[in-house]
This record gives C-alpha cells, sequence and structure tokens, in this order.
C-alpha cells in the first residue's frame, strides 16, 4: 500500500501541474504575460483555452492562439492563432491607454480600428471567441469556422496563404479560389454560408447540408485545409481522439487548382478523394524534372510544323491563359483542321457524341490540367508531327467491338406485276374459303354446345371463367413428369417435380399440401393466380384438383433458386447453415449444391442490384397494380428464381391464400427460416402488405453480403441478441466500414466509385424496410423508386428486434 501512494500523487501532478494558473479574464494586472509563466484564458464553460501555444515545427516559437480544452494537442486542438509568432522573451501587454500590444506592436492588425471603448480586460466566451473591446476572434477568422459562430460575409484562408475561401453575402455565393487571384475558381455554391451547429447542420441562405454523423452532438469544426479543400471534422474521442472527416467540399482532389504547373496533368493515386501526384504529357518533359513545377514543350509552339501531330489525351481537363473558343464541327478533321491553321491554337477538346462540340484553347500555356472519370471530352494536345511518343493518358476513345457480329440485310422489293386481275381473283377466293370455314366450325360449334355444357357441369368447370389457365387430368400430370419421378425441390407449400408435357414444354409440377378450402375456392384462386402476368413473376399453366390432390402447373425456371448463387459451398467445405432445407436428405443436398456450386455464376454487383430491383418491383405489381392486392407471405431466396439471362422471377406467390395464419407460422419453424419473417407474424398484430416488406429487406441485405441473415458475423453482443440488420447498420453507418459487409466472394471486384452508390442504395433500402413497426416502412412501390434512385432515401433508424429494444 505504500508504494502505491507515490505514484498516485505523481500521476494527479501530471494531469495539474502546480505552476499551471488558469485566468477567467486578462487585464493590466496580470501584464504583462509571457509565454513561460504557463497561464491559459479559460472559457466559462471550460470548452476553450487561450493563450500561447507553442509552433509545432519550432517549440521556442508561440503564437497567441484559442483552442479546444478537451483534445489533445497531439490532435491539434487549435481553432484560432494570430500571425505574429514570438519567443520566450515576448509577451501580451495591456496598457493604461487600453491598448492590446503582442511583443511590441498591436495584438491584431484590425484591433486599432474596432477596439475604440478602452477596454482594460481580454476575454474568452463560451462560444470560442476571444474579445477584447469591440474587437474579437470570431470577424477575423483564419482557417476555421467553429458551431455557433455568425460566419455570414466573412472569409477563410489557408495559413500559407495560397488558397481563399470567400463567403460572399453580397453575390449571394461562396467561391473557394487562388488566393493570389480571385478570379481562379475551383468550387462555388449559390449560397453563402451562415451557421454551422454541434449536431452537424451547417445552414445556408436558402438551402441547408448535414454531414455524415448528423445528430450526434460534438466538438466540430470547418477547416481550409492546406490541400485547398474545405472539410468538416468531429472530434471522437473513442476512436484514439482523433479528428474524423464527416463532410467535405470536393470529392475529386484534382479539381483543386493549383496543384501542379503549367502544361501538367494532376492524377488521383489511388482513389478520387484523396493523394494526387502531377504527371507531363507526350511532348513535353518536367521542369527541372519535377512536373509539380510545370512542363515544357520539347519544341516550341513556332517551331511546330505546318502540319503538326495531336497527342490524345482521354479523361483530361484543360484551360490555358489565352481563350478557349467553342466552334460547332460536322466532324472530328473539321476541328482538327481548325486547330491546325491556328498559329495560337495549342490543342482542342472533341465530344463523340454527335453534337458536333468541338473547343480550341489559344494561349501560350495550358493550365491546372487534371484527369477525372467524368469528363466527357477527348483533349488532342498539338505537338510536333515527329513526335512519336505514343499518349500516356488512353481509355476513352479506343474502339469497341460487339462480341457477336450481326450482319443485317434487308430483302429485295418485289417485281413489278400486271397480273391486277389474276392477284385480284386470288384475295377474293381465299377471303371466301375463310368465310365459309367460319361458318362450318361456328354450326359444329353450335351443335355441340349442349355436349360440351353438360361435360363441364359434370366436371365442374363452368366455375372457370373465360380465359382461365388449362386443367389437367391427374393422368396427364403423371406422365409428364414419368410418376413423379425427377424431385427438383422441396418448398413450405409442397414438393416440386420437373416434367415435359406433350408439346415438349418443360414445366415444374407443385403438388401443393395442407391446402384448406373445397374445389370452387381453389379453383377461384387458382385463376386470379393465373391472370397476374409480370416480367418477374414465373407464369402459372394450369393447374389439376382431382383425387383430392392439388396440384399447380408452371413454367420451368433452369436457373435455379437466388439461394444457390449466394449461398455457396467453399474450400470444398460443407457449411451446413447455408443448406436451403429444401431436401430431406442433407447428404443429398450437400452433393447437390455442391456438385451444382462450380456451375453457378458468381453474381457481380450490377446483377445483383438487376435482380433487387426485378424482385421489388414484382412485389410492388402483386402489391399495387393487381385487380385484387396480393401478399406473398414468404419472400425468401429459395422462392426467387434465375432464368438463363439471371432475370429473377418470384414463385410461390398467391398461395397465402391458401394457408391460414397459424400455419404459415409453424411452417416457417419447421423449415427453419423465421430471419425472413416480420415480427407481425408472431403477435396479434394484422398482417399486411408491409410483412412483405420486411422480408424483401432481409432478402435485399442477403444480396449484398451474401450470408445468411442468421449467421452470425463478427460482433461482440451474444448470439441470442445477435441481429443480422442490426450489425450491417452499425458497420455501414457508424463505423464506415461498407467493405465488412460485402460478400466475399466478390470483395475484390468492388469498385467505390463504380459500385458505392448501388450498395449504398440497397443498404439504405434495407435498412428501411427492416423497420420493426410496420407503419414506418416504405410500400414496395417507394421501395422500387428507392432502388432506382428517383425518390431521394433519408437517413434511416437502426432496425431492432422488437423484443430486443433499441441499443
Amino acid at each position: 500500500m505504500a508504494l502505491c501512494i507515490p505514484f498516485f500523487f505523481l500521476f494527479i501532478f501530471t494531469l495539474q501541474p502546480s505552476n499551471a494558473q488558469q485566468l477567467t479574464s486578462f487585464n493590466i494586472s496580470n501584464s504583462p504575460w509571457f509565454p513561460s509563466q504557463n497561464k491559459t484564458l479559460l472559457s466559462p464553460n471550460k470548452n476553450f483555452f487561450a493563450g500561447f501555444f507553442p509552433s509545432p515545427n519550432s517549440p521556442n516559437l508561440f503564437t497567441f492562439s484559442v483552442w479546444f480544452s478537451k483534445v489533445p494537442q497531439t490532435a491539434n486542438p487549435l481553432v484560432w492563432s494570430t500571425t505574429t509568432q514570438v519567443n520566450n522573451s515576448g509577451s501580451l501587454l495591456i496598457t493604461s491607454k487600453g491598448e492590446l500590444l503582442l511583443n511590441g506592436s498591436p495584438f491584431h492588425p484590425n484591433l486599432n480600428s474596432s477596439s475604440n471603448s478602452n477596454s482594460t480586460q481580454l476575454v474568452l466566451q463560451d462560444n470560442g471567441s476571444l474579445v477584447f473591446g469591440n474587437w474579437n476572434s470570431f470577424s477575423n477568422p483564419t482557417n476555421t469556422f467553429l458551431p455557433n459562430q455568425n460566419i455570414t460575409g466573412f472569409d477563410l484562408q489557408t495559413k500559407s496563404g495560397k488558397y481563399k475561401l470567400i463567403n460572399n453575402d453580397n453575390s449571394s455565393s461562396l467561391f473557394l479560389v487562388i488566393n493570389s487571384t480571385n478570379t481562379v475558381q475551383y468550387y462555388t455554391t449559390p449560397n453563402p454560408l451562415l451557421s454551422m451547429d454541434s449536431a452537424g447542420k451547417m445552414s445556408m441562405k436558402s438551402n441547408s447540408f448535414l454531414t455524415s454523423d448528423y445528430g450526434d452532438p460534438r466538438l466540430r469544426k470547418m477547416v481550409l485545409d492546406e490541400d485547398g479543400n474545405v472539410r468538416i471534422y468531429s472530434f471522437y474521442p473513442e476512436q484514439n481522439n482523433t479528428w474524423v472527416e464527416v463532410w467535405k467540399g470536393i470529392w475529386e482532389m484534382c479539381k483543386i487548382k493549383g496543384k501542379c504547373g503549367p502544361n501538367a496533368i494532376c492524377v488521383p493515386k489511388e482513389d478520387l478523394s484523396t493523394s494526387t501526384y502531377c504527371a507531363c504529357p507526350s511532348g513535353f518533359n518536367p521542369i527541372q524534372g519535377n512536373p509539380e513545377n510545370g512542363c515544357n514543350r520539347k519544341l516550341n509552339l513556332d517551331q511546330l510544323s505546318k502540319n503538326p501531330n495531336f497527342i490524345r489525351l482521354d479523361y483530361v481537363n484543360y484551360t490555358t491563359d489565352g481563350t478557349m473558343n467553342q466552334i460547332t464541327a460536322q466532324n472530328f478533321s473539321i476541328c482538327e483542321s481548325s486547330c491546325t491553321t491556328d498559329k495560337t491554337c495549342l490543342g482542342f477538346g472533341f465530344k463523340y457524341d454527335g453534337t458536333g462540340y468541338c473547343v480550341l484553347l489559344s494561349g501560350t500555356q495550358l493550365h491546372y490540367g487534371y484527369w477525372s472519370p467524368g469528363t466527357e471530352t477527348a483533349l488532342f494536345v498539338k505537338v510536333d508531327k515527329s513526335e512519336t511518343e505514343a499518349s500516356n493518358f488512353i481509355g476513352m476513345t479506343e474502339v469497341m467491338q460487339t462480341t457477336c457480329p450481326v450482319n443485317i440485310s434487308l430483302p429485295l422489293p418485289p417485281k413489278d406485276s400486271n397480273s391486277t386481275a389474276r392477284n385480284i381473283a386470288i384475295i377474293c377466293t381465299l377471303f371466301a374459303a375463310e368465310l365459309i370455314a367460319g361458318v362450318a366450325f361456328f354450326w359444329s360449334f353450335l351443335k355441340r354446345y349442349i355436349k360440351y355444357r353438360d361435360m363441364a357441369t359434370t366436371l365442374g368447370l363452368e366455375l372457370l371463367p373465360a380465359g382461365g389457365p388449362k386443367r389437367f387430368t391427374y393422368s396427364e400430370i403423371k406422365a409428364a413428369t414419368n410418376d413423379f419421378s425427377n424431385l427438383i425441390g422441396k418448398g413450405g407449400f409442397g414438393d416440386v417435380y420437373k416434367g415435359e408435357l406433350p408439346d415438349h414444354r418443360v414445366v415444374a409440377v407443385k403438388c401443393l399440401k395442407n391446402v384448406t378450402g373445397g374445389d370452387t375456392e381453389f379453383w377461384a384462386e387458382v385463376t386470379i393466380i393465373a391472370r397476374m402476368h409480370h416480367l418477374n413473376l414465373v407464369r402459372l399453366w394450369g393447374f389439376c384438383a382431382e383425387k383430392g390432390q392439388r396440384i399447380l402447373v408452371y413454367e420451368h425456371i433452369p436457373g435455379g433458386s437466388l439461394d444457390k448463387y449466394l449461398f455457396r459451398i467453399k474450400n470444398n467445405g460443407i457449411a451446413l447453415s447455408r443448406l436451403t432445407h429444401n431436401h430431406d436428405d442433407p447428404n443429398q443436398n450437400t452433393k447437390n449444391i455442391h456438385n451444382n456450386d462450380k456451375k453457378k455464376a458468381i453474381l457481380d454487383w450490377n446483377m445483383r442490384y438487376r435482380i433487387a430491383l426485378g424482385v421489388a418491383r414484382a412485389i410492388a405489381y402483386l402489391h399495387e397494380e393487381c385487380l385484387e392486392w396480393v401478399l406473398h407471405c414468404d419472400i425468401k431466396p429459395e422462392n426467387i428464381l434465375l432464368g438463363d439471362d439471371l432475370c429473377p422471377k418470384i414463385s410461390d406467390f398467391g398461395l397465402a391464400k391458401l394457408r391460414k395464419k397459424e400455419d404459415m407460422v409453424t411452417m416457417s419453424r419447421r423449415r427453419g427460416t423465421p430471419g425472413y419473417m416480420a415480427p407481425e407474424w408472431i403477435t396479434a398484430d394484422p398482417i399486411t402488405s408491409k410483412a412483405d416488406v420486411y422480408s424483401f429487406g432481409m432478402v435485399l441485405l442477403e444480396l449484398v453480403s451474401g450470408k445468411r441473415n442468421f449467421e452470425i458475423q463478427g460482433s461482440v453482443v451474444r448470439s441470442e441478441e445477435w441481429y443480422f440488420p442490426g450489425w450491417a447498420f452499425d458497420k455501414m453507418f457508424k463505423e464506415m466500414r461498407v467493405e465488412d459487409i460485402l460478400d466475399g466472394e466478390i470483395r475484390d471486384a468492388y469498385d467505390s466509385r463504380a459500385h458505392f452508390e448501388l450498395v449504398n442504395r440497397m443498404v439504405k433500402t434495407a435498412m428501411w424496410c427492416l423497420q420493426d413497426r410496420p407503419e414506418l416502412r416504405p410500400t414496395m412501390g417507394k421501395v422500387a423508386k428507392m432502388l432506382e434512385g428517383t425518390v431521394e432515401i433519408i437517413e434511416p433508424k437502426k432496425p431492432t428486434v422488437f423484443f430486443l429494444g433499441e441499443d
């Protein structure tokens, strides 16, 4: 015990040195204030400090600064600083005349003109503003804005002075410019900034925008960084005391002008939003061996021959120190010729879209070049015709060839004929023959009508409306399926056999079980199902109701169900949790899946998105477009079939009407897939279309992750508290680690530029579908629009299981 006491006092001494002095105000009685005195000016709410802060590069030099008191010095807590640096002998002084002097000079250049009250004290307010008389630091910002700071009409400037943010209230706009000339803009918004709150909402003159962690009150700051980009940071003590970027103005860093010298091209290293480098195009050499200084032509423009060469630079944008003249050219040759004949033309841009867009770049040098995948114009730079170096920026204008060329030809027109009378005779004869055949057929029908009517009465066919599905006899079904010998699946509604009709159509025959109601009700429901026609629904061709059997005849979908594609067996191992529960014999099931796994194509991200959109549209059709409202009640990957072209088709729709709610719950539990059922299935709540929305949301998450929803991923929660949507929500929206929820089969093929928008829409839509209360879920029609991107998807709440509650 005696050994612990000295270490305890040492710890207290380390946190609060004995010589530390915290002031609530600085006045003439405290003057002068030296850096060596270890004083700090504290705001009343204790959130901010002000005082002499050591320079990161020169510990013996200090600036008088304002910083966050709860942010460590290693995490850059500064929010405002003077431009004057002082050494250990420098001082802050308030004179008897009410002047605030730093090292003998005015504390700030604007202090003399704005402070006429002969103030006697310097104070630090709760919002972080340093105030002396009529002067305050919020009216003279450096490179940072704070929450609740009035920023209307105030500008920011980087510490190096290279870039400037102009928040111009007079012109009702905001600009980012190169500070050497306010005319070179590289970012603009139609409205100036007004304020930012601690929850992450940035207010503008006529609208507002939110940060990615909106709603979570934190220490925040808006900074014009040295790289020329404006960002909003949130402080996360739980993440090793770091500032996390939650918003930035410019996504493509190369669009910030001034990163490379004349004629050079800014290129992103890995992705568009991080680091960049400079490169010289073909025909140019770097200045002093460094492209950041710019690039010089190998031959001056006046030395170029009369017939120059043009180097194609795909996905490259340039401006010029001269003029950019846009003309309309009928083709590429005219655009090229216009630049060739103009001695001041440095190059030209051309669009291959048939609009005739052509822009000529004239002047002495090309400026602010950058590479961007969003470029629509191919750029051609003028060089000498002796230049043989190949272009180092290619890709847009490469000739694309189809895999299977198709030759299209029109038939030759028929020869003129003068046999008009013969043609008329032939037409009249054919018409007469058709008329006689029609009369004979109608007469034959009338003669047999009574016989057919009596037969229909005997078999009950008079209950079927016109245009209904074909009724098969049990013997026909038995012959088509070869005595039910080819079992291709088992589901909640019955067994499925493969068969072939006499007209060689391949069919899937489903033998229903546990069907309620009599023949009349069954025929009526089958007729309704058969009239549902949609691209993404399996077609019902017929039925059989004989000898106590209830059988449906569907079109056969050769591709199999979606679960066979998503939940693949890996490393020749057997994952029992991924079995689809469609066979009684697990060994046989495993063998079949193992044999088929090599044949199944891996679904890429675009395929998965199209499958999700097709299924959403089909369910919306069942809910909103059918003459009779239809619930599926069993949406899961096993009931989503894929054709040869991977077009999704939903099966087993409309069959829920043949079951009671109690039977559905019991069946689902017996089959071991309760993860797709909405909470209202086992409560007293009524079953509505929102139950299908919940099931679709779970399938949507499985499309993204390639995992069953009941397979526990990397998580610290207990297995009985595991909830797949909650885990996915934390990974996507709290930890910002989208790669953790992606299917490992195609995770390497994920490209944030090409696929982030698709995956983001799919996950956000799934989160809205999986809300525990039905009224919070969108309709399937809106779900389809959310996936299409035609409606805005607001940030969802975290889905919870109704018996677990909120985290």
